[in-house]
């Protein structure tokens, strides 16, 4: 059973340090940008750890370091891993 949209909380909340699952992107991503990510590594129900929030979110995706502009990662939407 997947956690209800509550349990969820946007990429640009989770504390550095905290591993997530990707959970879903908003649409106000762009989709070639979804693609992108995807293509990376980062799709659900991927675990990736929070590395840095400032001045960018910097997530830790397998061995690969990805480093999201805050109006792309706040609608990233994570869960607890």
């Amino acid at each position: 059973m997947s956690p209800s949209p509550s349990e969820r909380i946007r990429l640009t909340g989770t504390p550095v340090g905290r591993k997530v699952r990707v959970a879903e992107y908003g649409k106000e991503i762009d989709p070639l940008q979804v693609e992108q990510l995807h293509a990376y590594g980062m799709s659900p129900p991927h675990i990736i750890r929070v590395t840095q929030q400032q001045p960018m979110t910097v997530v830790l995706c397998d061995h690969m370091e990805l480093a999201l502009e805050h109006d792309v990662a706040r609608h990233v939407w994570v869960e607890e891993a």
